[in-house]
């Protein structure tokens, strides 16, 4: 059974900075996309970051130049560096693999302060 585990969140200030880690016990990122997801309280899951196999990463518009998304095949870990953190950025970020049909994270709690 695949498992990914999220670490790497908690609560900073605005203008800080987290580096958001997935960790999967099995190695399904080589062929499949890989992304972050978000959800605030009362509002859907929304993409923040995804690439698809060997491809290139597309970004929300309003993480565009703060955030970057990277994938380390052999390691089966992928990663999501948040730079410039805003309060807006707050929720629970949730590690996907395989799209919506696939496989999800636990969550992890990221908290912006102003």
């Amino acid at each position: 059974q695949v498992q990914l585990v999220e670490s790497g969140g908690g609560l900073v200030q605005a203008g800080e900075s987290l580096r958001l880690s997935c960790a999967a016990s099995g190695s399904i990122f080589s062929n499949n996309s890989m992304g972050w997801f978000r959800q605030v309280l009362g509002k859907q899951r929304a993409l923040v970051a995804a690439m698809p196999s060997g491809g290139n990463a597309n970004y929300a518009h309003s993480v565009k130049g703060r955030f970057t998304l990277s994938r380390d095949n052999a390691g089966n870990t992928v990663y999501l560096q948040m730079n410039n953190l805003k309060p807006e950025d707050t929720g629970v970020y949730y590690c996907n693999v395989g799209g919506p049909e696939g496989f999800w994270g636990q969550g992890t709690q990221v908290t912006v302060s102003s």
